[in-house]
């Protein structure tokens, strides 16, 4: 037992360490080009689209290690898919991801090239997006928020 205990900690530590440093980007990187859609430095949103879009795939290295920590718990601690904060995390991250793939990052990339088109000029940021970026963006910093509060809380 001393071996999946030391295995369950090893996924933990990977599962909060991963966490930190992938889904934290991908929540905090559209904020930054919300600066750039207003400083009209389409270059620079066209970039941290990309690098949103691989931040947001890469967070699926976080939720696989949440799997593996749910499986190698203590079996006192009863958890499945089923137990409502874990599937409520599911959930949430779920829509995060979704909307970062599917609104953000499109978003992101609608106004590097309008910016693009603009010579840089550094207005019409509604035109370029600025409205959906910052509301998805927003959307999943939220529930992304209540994903670690259910983590922590584990109501």
């Amino acid at each position: 037992m001393a071996r999946l205990y030391g295995m369950d900690t090893l996924i933990s530590i990977l599962h909060v360490t991963t966490a930190v440093f992938i889904v934290g980007p991908m929540a905090i990187l559209p904020m930054t080009a919300m600066r750039a859609v207003r400083a009209g430095n389409g270059g620079q949103v066209a970039v941290l689209a990309k690098s949103t879009m691989v931040f947001s795939w890469l967070s699926l290295i976080v939720f696989l290690l949440g799997f593996g920590a749910m499986g190698m718990a203590d079996e006192e601690f009863g958890l499945t898919f089923t137990t409502p904060w874990i599937l409520w995390s599911i959930i949430l991250y779920v829509i995060a991801f979704a909307l970062s793939v599917f609104l953000v990052v499109p978003s992101m990339r609608k106004a590097a090239e309008a910016l693009s088109g603009d010579a840089g000029s550094g207005g019409g940021a509604a035109a370029a997006g600025y409205p959906a970026i910052a509301a998805g963006s927003g959307i999943v910093s939220l529930l992304l928020v209540a994903v670690v509060v259910l983590m922590v809380w584990k109501p």
